[in-house]
This record gives C-alpha cells, sequence and structure tokens, in this order.
C-alpha cells in the first residue's frame, strides 16, 4: 500500500537572527497542497516571490546552501530543508521576512519542534518515490569529496569526515532509517575552525554568530588579538580552549556531532532534487557543493527516467476490450473512433492502443507529403481511454455522452508517423466524482513518450 503525502495541520512561527547578516529573522511553515514539495516565500519584498527548493535554484555554496531565482534569493536553507524531511514532510511553504532563515542554535532541533508543534496530517495524494535501481555517484576531483547512492529497502545515510586535522580527525554516521533523524541527527550543530572564524570575522561576515550556535574547533594556536576579537564579536568576557579542542562555548552532544551535522547537511540538500529517494546515500567527505551537484545530476537523471518511462505491453495477448467492445462503450464511430483496442483496465487506470495506418483519413490534409499525426488528434485518442475508464463506472454506458472540460500541460514529445503503434495510458488524479474524470494521461510510441496532457471530462446523460 503506498503511503501518502503530508503536510503540517496550521502554521507556526518562529524568530531568530540570521547567522551572516545578524538581523532579526521571522519565518512561518505554512501548509501546502498536495504534489507542491517544499518553497520558500519572501514576504518582506514585494510580490512576495516564491523560490521552490529545487536543485536548479542553487547559485553557490559559500557558507549554506543559496538558492536564487529571478534575482531572489534565500541563503542556507539546509537546515530548515533537513528537518521537513527528517520528519516525513512532503509539502510545505516557508515564509520569511529576509532572505535567510534564523540560524537559532545551528542545528534543525528548533525547526522540528515548530513543525512538530503545528502537527502533521495526510493528503489525499500518494507519495512520488524515486526507486534507485543501479549505483549513481558523482566525485569531486579536487576536493575529494564523493557521493555515491545505491539500492536500499529505505532512505538510508553514511556521511565519512576527514578534515585533516588532528584536532577533529576522521568521524562518520548513519542514519538507518528517516523516522530517527529527530533523535539521532536534528541536534547537531553547526562546526567551524578557528581560522574560518578569523576569515569571517575580518570579512565582517557570521554577524550574527554567537557562540551558542556553533562549535568552534580550535586548529591553530589562539592568538591574544584573535582571542580580543573573539570576545568582542562574541561578547564573552573570557574564552578558553577545552581539552578535547573545541572553545569552551559549549559541550558537544555526541563525540562524532561534526558528523551527524554534515548527515544533517546531505539530507537538507538532497531535499532540493523534490522527490522523495528510495537508496542508501553514501557519502565521503561530503559538502554543499559536492551535494548540491549531485543532487543536480539526480534531479535530470529522475526527469529523464519519468520521461523514458516507457511501460511494457505484450500486444500478441488477447485484447481486453476489442473494438467491438469499444464501440459497446464509446459513442464514437470511424472515422473519429481512435482507440482499437483496450488492454487494461481498473477503477483508477486504463491502457488503451491505436495502430496508426497510412490509410487514416486525416493524412490525407496533414501534410501529405511528410503525413504527421494531429497533436489534437493525440489528445482526443486520450481522452477516449479516459472516456472508457468513466463510463465502465455505469452499468449502461450506451446512454451516456462524455464531454472535455479541461485540458491542462499538454506536451507533444515526438512525432507520430504512419506505421506508429501507439499506446495510451490514462491514471485517474482524484476519484471519480459526480461523472467527473480527472486524469493524467500519457502516449507511447515507439519506446518513446510521444504526448502528455491533463485532461478532465465529465459523462452526461443522452437526451
Amino acid at each position: 500500500m503506498s503511503k501518502k503525502q503530508k503536510t503540517i495541520k496550521q502554521e507556526v512561527s518562529l524568530s531568530g537572527v540570521g547567522l551572516h547578516t545578524g538581523n532579526t529573522v521571522t519565518m512561518t511553515f505554512k501548509p501546502a497542497p498536495a504534489n507542491h514539495g517544499f518553497a520558500f516565500c519572501r514576504v518582506d519584498l514585494e510580490g512576495m516571490p516564491t523560490i521552490e527548493a529545487r536543485a536548479e535554484y542553487v547559485v553557490n555554496t559559500q557558507r549554506g546552501t543559496n538558492l536564487e531565482k529571478n534575482g531572489v534569493q534565500i541563503q542556507t536553507s539546509e537546515h530548515v530543508l533537513a528537518a521537513a524531511v527528517g520528519l516525513d514532510i512532503d509539502n510545505l511553504l516557508i515564509e520569511i521576512d529576509a532572505s535567510e532563515p534564523p540560524i537559532m542554535d545551528g542545528s534543525s532541533k528548533y525547526f522540528i519542534e515548530a513543525l512538530e508543534k503545528a502537527g502533521l496530517e495526510e493528503q489525499n495524494a500518494h507519495i512520488e518515490e524515486y526507486v534507485v535501481k543501479e549505483i549513481i555517484s558523482y566525485k569531486d576531483d579536487v576536493s575529494g569529496s564523493e557521493i555515491i547512492l545505491m539500492p536500499s529497502n529505505e532512505y538510508q545515510i553514511t556521511t565519512m569526515v576527514d578534515f585533516g586535522t588532528k584536532i577533529l580527525g576522521t568521524q562518520n554516521a548513519t542514519l538507518e532509517t528517516i523516522s530517527d533523524f529527530k533523535e539521532e541527527i536534528a541536534d547537531a550543530r553547526t562546526f567551524s575552525f578557528l581560522h574560518e572564524i578569523e576569515m569571517l570575522l575580518e570579512n565582517d561576515l557570521i554577524k550574527g554568530g554567537d557562540l551558542n550556535n556553533a562549535i568552534v574547533y580550535v586548529d591553530k594556536e589562539l592568538s591574544e588579538s584573535t582571542m580580543q576579537k573573539l570576545k568582542k564579536a562574541f561578547d564573552k568576557e573570557d574564552i578558553a580552549v577545552k581539552s578535547n579542542g573545541i572553545l569552551d562555548n559549549l559541550t558537544l552532544h555526541w563525540a562524532n556531532e561534526a558528523a551527524r551535522h554534515k548527515l544533517l547537511d546531505v539530507v537538507g540538500d538532497l531535499a532540493l532534487v523534490g522527490t522523495r529517494i528510495k537508496g542508501k546515500v553514501i557519502a565521503n567527505k561530503p559538502g554543499h557543493l559536492v551535494n548540491t551537484t549531485f543532487a543536480k545530476k539526480l534531479a535530470k537523471i529522475i526527469k529523464q527516467e519519468k520521461r523514458n518511462n516507457v511501460p511494457k505491453y505484450d500486444l500478441d495477448l488477447a485484447p481486453l476490450l476489442d473494438i467491438h467492445q469499444i464501440m459497446d462503450i464509446l459513442p464514437h464511430r470511424p472515422p473519429f473512433l481512435l482507440v482499437d483496442r483496450i488492454i487494461e483496465l481498473s477503477d483508477k487506470h486504463v491502457v488503451g492502443m491505436k495502430n496508426v495506418t497510412m490509410n487514416e483519413n486525416f493524412f490525407v490534409g496533414h501534410f501529405p507529403g511528410a503525413p504527421v499525426m494531429p497533436g489534437v488528434l493525440q489528445v482526443e485518442a486520450m481522452a477516449q481511454c479516459g472516456g472508457i475508464l468513466v463510463l465502465s463506472t455505469v452499468p449502461d454506458p450506451e446512454n451516456y455522452l462524455t464531454y472535455f472540460m479541461k485540458m491542462d500541460n499538454v506536451k507533444f514529445k515526438q512525432k507520430v508517423l504512419p506505421g506508429d503503434t501507439l499506446i495510451f495510458k490514462a491514471e485517474l488524479i482524484t476519484p471519480i466524482r459526480r461523472g467527473i474524470c480527472h486524469m493524467q494521461s500519457y502516449a507511447y510510441a515507439n519506446g518513446k513518450l510521444v504526448a502528455e496532457a491533463e485532461l478532465m471530462a465529465q459523462i452526461a446523460k443522452k437526451k
């Protein structure tokens, strides 16, 4: 049984400071409709522009995963997105009155708490999941960072970090199942090295940083001048280094908190793929650049596979409905009957077939020297398949007619030529109610998707 999509029951807000700007930020999580995914809305800008959380909008990965669409930016999106994925949420609108979410304590903890406070609810749409069937990988030869995705029964992640410093060493972290995210990963805070903190301070960045939202690993000797800068920046009277090599601002939640935070970042960055993943991720020395580059690669692969995901049917088998049985159901007649066979029929989908021959009457005038089946007739054929689906729900289909109500997102991908065998597949988007059939339809030929459309039709009794 496939699982249903989830969103939150009600909106919830939280405020804090942006790590790099130091400005107070208010962020509001709002419920979003099915198939919406994650998106950020900049309520502080005219027109309240929205940026979908997708890998294609990643513009830079310095100090976080930064998105930009039409000149509008969202910075450090990863901790918020990780919280949504970690709670098994599919659809969320994130309203924000600045370019970056509040840093809070540098983890996903407070976002998880806010989303849980809002409550989760199932939606009337099934989860779309990308099932990994073969190994997909990406390696950055400059940094040596690598991400490998392999088949698995559920979404799992292992991160291995090695910064080449004695103070941090090599660490690993693993998430066996997404339901463990809240307990095992969400509280892992962001971290930095002392040399990076010095550089950020010199460049007037991390204005919102205080020592409560970052673990600072001291990878070099703490000079007196640096000590003074840190005291001033973090408004502390005294700063010291603990025996485990971190500044004395906080205590580690786990010895491998750095590896766990890197895993948190991987979850947030791979949310930008836009689809749930059923597979195991192994990330060696992950970082936002390699994570988001891999997310872009995976999103392209998924899009390509979707486009070429041509269902296979044995056309040598006896049809479920032959042309005579089709004419008993549909009111259409030659030359306007555009379905020859029905191969599959359930209460939620239908698969039909048409042999396109040179004898079709529409080829007489549609480019006689280079005959091509008109796209509008491909849509009509898909709709006739849908008509069989909806008419199969009434006991006396011969007393009904089907009428188009709407066509959306119609796309033609390939030419349909004489000699082609067209396969049509229509699946219900919502259950049939009051004789209205809302469906997603596809047409295939020669192992390729040739057309697709979202169609709505209604049956009405003959007068």
